[in-house]
């Protein structure tokens, strides 16, 4: 399935029912008096947020949604009924923005089974049966229905994930997020070999977390170089990044520099974010160089450096220790079942 996280749509509220014109006709009632009832509300267009979908490509093929028109009032007092809501479903973490030139936020879906009423169907017409007065005992006049509300808005997604890589093309992120999820992320030794975001979900110590891996960053990401900047939004809702930098990389420290200054450029707050720094590839390098490489990044980031290598293993357990430890899940080995033990409602 085709990765698409944002999507301009068309959405229109159904319009109301007229109301009816009818008059009471009945053998021995000779001043039957009007009788047509009101009209039925048109459906609403509600959002509702779902499990299980992570893209918003169904948007791509399917771009206007209208909803139902309520049905015309009829004689016999009998109001029309009310036009059935067009509930479209959209991934956990979508947010709805107006068509102007700012993208206003209008609505932000972050929670499963959460709705929102974003457009009401206009109300339904009056029947002459409402018009009926003292004075006017036979009206003919109704009501048409009032019409429904319509826009142009963006859908636009931002995954939810506890942790999130970063890192410049290459930086073996890919080859990480498969070695500690089923996420299956493509690996090659070209730059861009990730031109998606991709979800996993980590089972460590008997905790769980979701991690996002998005495009390898360059200098330049925030002026558009390479993928840009777009993809940082997936990001944006993580509680800790992970930042690996290439062992093999000629400038340890310039390569975490790039990185950081594109999230700073970008704002969003991203770069007062909680971050892990990890120096990746370590595999094929020896003791020795790791520590010079690991005190050189450790001096540029103000971090400690942890090292490991996605390829095989080594020193992935502690990374994911930290990263439990940061995302608020409880110490590696400490027994939750403790601590709940003490709790008493009596």
């Amino acid at each position: 399935m085709h990765f698409l996280d944002q999507a301009k749509i068309f959405i229109k509220s159904g319009d109301g029912g007229p109301g009816a014109v009818s008059f009471r006709r009945e053998k021995y009632i000779e001043y039957g008096g009007p009788d047509g009832g009101n009209g039925g509300k048109g459906g609403d267009i509600v959002f509702e947020a779902v499990a299980g979908l992570n893209t918003l490509i169904d948007f791509r093929y399917t771009q206007h949604f209208k909803a139902k028109r309520g049905t015309p009032g009829a004689g016999r007092d009998r109001t029309g009924a009310g036009g059935p809501d067009l509930v479209i479903q959209v991934p956990i973490g979508t947010q709805i923005l107006d068509d102007d030139e700012e993208r206003s936020l209008l609505a932000d879906l972050t929670k499963e089974g959460e709705r929102i009423v974003f457009l009401r169907g206009g109300d339904g017409g009056r029947g002459n049966a409402s018009y009926k007065t003292s004075t006017n005992r036979a009206p003919r006049q109704h009501g048409p229905g009032w019409p429904g509300e319509e826009m142009w808005v963006w859908l636009r997604l931002k995954l939810l994930a506890d942790a999130g890589l970063v890192g410049l093309p290459n930086a073996g992120k890919s080859t990480f997020i498969n070695a500690v999820t089923n996420a299956q992320a493509k690996v090659g030794a070209y730059a861009f070999t990730t031109l998606r975001p991709q979800l996993g979900v980590v089972s460590h110590k008997g905790h769980e977390f979701v991690i996002a891996d998005i495009p390898g960053l360059i200098e330049g990401a925030a002026e558009g170089a390479g993928v840009g900047d777009r993809f940082l939004g997936h990001i944006e809702r993580c509680r800790v990044l992970l930042h690996l930098v290439d062992a093999n990389d000629e400038d340890v420290a310039t390569s975490y520099r790039i990185v950081r200054d594109e999230l700073e450029a970008y704002g969003a707050d991203l770069i007062d974010k909680p971050v892990i720094v990890a120096l990746n590839k370590t595999d094929t390098l020896d003791d020795e160089l790791i520590a010079a490489l690991s005190s050189e990044l450790a001096e540029e980031s103000g971090h400690p450096v942890m090292a490991l290598s996605g390829a095989s293993g080594a020193g992935v357990p502690a990374v994911l220790d930290k990263l439990l430890e940061a995302i608020g899940h409880p110490e590696p080995g400490e027994d939750e079942s403790d601590e709940a033990a003490g709790w008493s409602p009596v």
